[in-house]
């Protein structure tokens, strides 16, 4: 059966450096896709970045809905504007900065219904 999930029903994450929605999921009922709404801030003066990320066994495909910024990933470094989609493949480490002077806006689909067991930070394990 057809639903309609709103952004004001999306879960909250707390991920570093970032505004991080969880529209659809598992959790929400989905089989095999998962949807954020991502708002990556401007860079502040002296602030750490944060590090690259991968996923094991599945891609991400990103969209960007406003904003500019750059995907640092293991095969180069893409500049992003509002309209670009960025697709990374499994395993490629990878992480998306703000190089605008407003926040990112972006819209991030995988093809599974929960990333967090196959999703490792940068030093981790």
């Amino acid at each position: 059966m057809a639903r309609v999930l709103t952004q004001a029903a999306a879960k909250q994450l707390g991920l570093a450096g970032r505004k991080s929605l969880e529209i659809v999921s598992g959790e929400t009922g989905a089989q095999a896709v998962t949807l954020r709404l991502v708002e990556i801030p401007v860079a502040q003066p002296g602030e750490k970045p944060r590090g690259p990320h991968f996923h094991n066994g599945f891609e991400e495909c990103i969209y960007v809905i406003a904003g500019e910024g750059c995907t640092e990933a293991d095969s180069g470094k893409y500049p992003l504007e509002a309209g670009d989609t960025i697709l990374i493949p499994s395993g490629e480490k990878h992480v998306t900065r703000n190089t605008g002077n407003e926040p990112l806006m972006l819209l991030c689909f995988f093809p599974v219904a929960d990333i967090s067991k196959r999703t490792q930070e940068s030093g981790q394990r």
